[in-house]
C-alpha cells in the first residue's frame, strides 16, 4: 500500500501518488458510482479516499474551487505544526515606576483569541497578587501596547455586518471582539453573568442601529475600539481585587528600558483546545487570530494580511509542494480562497493525528463544514468500524460545492459516501 505519510522524505508529489494509487486499482473498485444528489450538482468536487490511502469515489478532485470554512482545517493544521498542541498563548505586563506619580501598567497583546470574561478575571486575580506583592494598590493607567499586529488590520472576505463572525483581529482582544447585551425592562444589561457591562459596550449596543436581537454582536472595525474593550473589562476585574486605576486606557509603542515584566499570563487553554470550538462553531475570530500570530512570529511584528498570505503560501508548498492554490485568510471568508479536493485529502492525510478535534456531523462523520452563499462545503473523516473490533479505520474525503445547494444535500453526498465505504470490499492490486 502507499504510505502518504512519509511525504516529506520522499520527492514524489502527493499528486502522482495518488494517480499511481488509482492507477493500481481493480477496475471494480475504480467503478464506484457517485452519489445521485452529487451527479445533479454542475460545479462540484469531490474525493473520498479508504483508510488504505486510495480512491473510492472522486470527480473533479483537481478542480480549483471556493473552500470556504474548510480554510480551517489548513488553518489548524499549520498552528498544530509551529506551536504544538500544548502550546498555551501568553500576554505580558510590565510596571513602570520611574513616575513621581502612580506607577504605569503596559499590557503588551501578542493576540491570544481566547481571552474570554472568565479568562481575563482570572488573569486579573493573579496580576493583582504580584502588584499588591511589589506594594502597588494603585496604578496611574493602563498602556495598551499592541504592536504585535497592524493597527485596524482586517483580512481579505470580511463583511460589514452586525454578526460575531464579522469580528475584527486585535492583539488585545475580549470575547472574540463581541458583546452580548440585551434589554431588560427598557435596561441594557450583560446577556451573561461572568461579564460586566463597561461603559464602552454599553455605549456601542445603545446606537439605534445596534441590533441586539440576534444575541451577540460584533464590536465593528475599528481595532481601538475592540482594545479599549479588553482594557475596560480589565480594569473593571483589576478593581475588584483592589487594584485602584486613575485615569482613563493609552495607548503606547515599543516599552521602555525601565519598565519590569511583572506577570506573564498563559492561557489556562491549549492551542488543541482552542482549535476543537474553532472547529465546532467555526469561529472566524480564532481561525484569523491564529494566523496573524503565525505571520508575526515567521516574518516579524506587525501581523498584516500580506505576510498571512506569504506564511500561507511558503508553508503549503513546504509540507505538500502544492502550486496551484490561493489562500488569503485563515477563516475561509476570501471568495478569492481557491483549493481543490484533493488538496484538502491531502491534507486530512497529515491532519489525522489530531483528527478528534474535528465535530462529529453526522454519525460516524468528523468533518469540517463551510457556508457562503453559493458554496457548501465538507472535509473530514468517516470512521470504519474494524471487524475484528480492533481500532477503527479512518477515511478521508473532500466535498465542495460551488453552487446553490442545501446542507441537507452535502450532508446526503456524506451518508452516501459512508455507504460506500461499508459496501465496497478491497482487493490488493496484482
Amino acid at each position: 500500500m502507499l504510505n502518504l505519510g512519509y511525504l516529506n522524505k520522499s520527492r514524489l508529489s502527493v499528486r502522482w501518488l495518488l494517480y499511481l494509487s488509482v492507477w493500481m486499482l481493480p477496475i471494480s473498485l475504480q467503478a464506484q458510482s457517485l452519489p445521485t444528489a452529487f451527479a445533479e450538482l454542475e460545479n462540484a468536487s469531490l474525493l473520498l479516499l479508504n483508510p488504505q490511502q486510495q480512491p473510492v469515489m472522486m470527480k473533479d478532485a483537481d478542480k480549483a474551487m471556493i473552500p470556504a470554512s474548510t480554510t480551517k482545517l489548513i488553518t489548524a493544521f499549520l498552528a498544530l505544526k509551529q506551536w504544538g498542541p500544548s502550546h498555551r498563548f501568553h500576554t505580558d505586563f510590565y510596571l513602570n515606576q520611574s513616575s513621581q506619580s502612580s506607577p504605569v501598567l503596559t499590557v503588551k497583546g501578542y493576540g491570544d483569541p481566547f481571552l474570554v470574561s472568565e479568562e481575563i478575571e482570572r488573569l486579573a486575580k493573579q496580576l493583582a497578587e504580584r502588584l499588591k506583592s511589589q506594594g502597588v494598590d494603585q496604578i496611574s493607567h493602563l498602556a495598551l501596547n499592541t504592536d504585535h499586529f497592524k493597527s485596524q488590520v482586517i483580512l481579505p472576505g470580511r463583511s460589514a455586518s452586525q454578526n460575531p463572525y464579522d469580528a475584527i483581529p486585535s492583539a488585545l482582544a475580549a470575547n472574540f471582539n463581541t458583546l452580548n447585551i440585551k434589554r431588560q425592562q427598557g435596561v441594557l444589561v450583560s446577556a451573561e453573568p461572568q461579564t460586566p457591562l463597561t461603559p464602552l459596550a454599553k455605549s456601542w449596543a445603545s446606537r439605534p442601529e445596534a441590533d441586539l436581537s440576534q444575541g451577540r454582536i460584533n464590536l465593528g472595525s475599528d481595532s481601538k475600539r475592540c482594545e479599549q474593550y479588553f482594557a475596560e473589562l480589565l480594569s473593571l476585574f483589576l478593581t475588584q481585587q483592589g487594584i485602584r486605576i486613575e485615569q482613563p486606557v493609552k495607548w503606547r509603542s515599543g516599552m521602555d528600558d525601565d519598565a519590569e515584566l511583572v506577570y506573564q499570563h498563559f492561557n489556562r487553554l491549549t492551542l488543541a483546545e482552542m482549535i476543537q470550538p474553532m472547529m465546532r462553531y467555526s469561529t472566524n475570530f480564532i481561525a484569523n487570530q491564529l494566523v496573524l500570530m503565525m505571520s508575526a512570529e515567521r516574518y516579524g511584528a506587525p501581523a498584516t494580511p500580506a505576510k498571512v498570505a506569504r506564511l500561507l503560501q511558503a508553508d503549503l508548498q513546504h509540507y505538500f509542494g502544492w502550486q496551484h492554490f490561493s489562500l488569503e485568510d485563515g477563516a475561509g471568508l476570501s471568495r478569492q480562497n481557491r483549493l481543490s479536493a484533493r488538496q484538502l485529502v491531502t491534507l486530512l492525510e497529515a491532519f489525522k493525528p489530531w483528527r478528534q478535534l474535528l465535530p462529529e456531523v453526522l454519525p460516524n462523520v468528523y468533518a469540517k463544514s463551510g457556508t457562503l452563499i453559493g458554496v457548501t462545503t465538507l472535509a473530514g473523516y468517516i470512521e470504519i468500524a474494524d471487524p475484528k473490533g480492533k481500532t477503527p479505520n479512518w477515511a478521508p474525503f473532500a466535498l465542495l460545492i460551488n453552487e446553490s445547494a442545501s446542507y441537507r444535500v452535502r450532508n446526503q453526498i456524506a451518508q452516501r459516501l459512508k455507504a460506500a465505504l461499508n459496501t465496497t470490499t478491497l482487493v490488493s492490486a496484482p
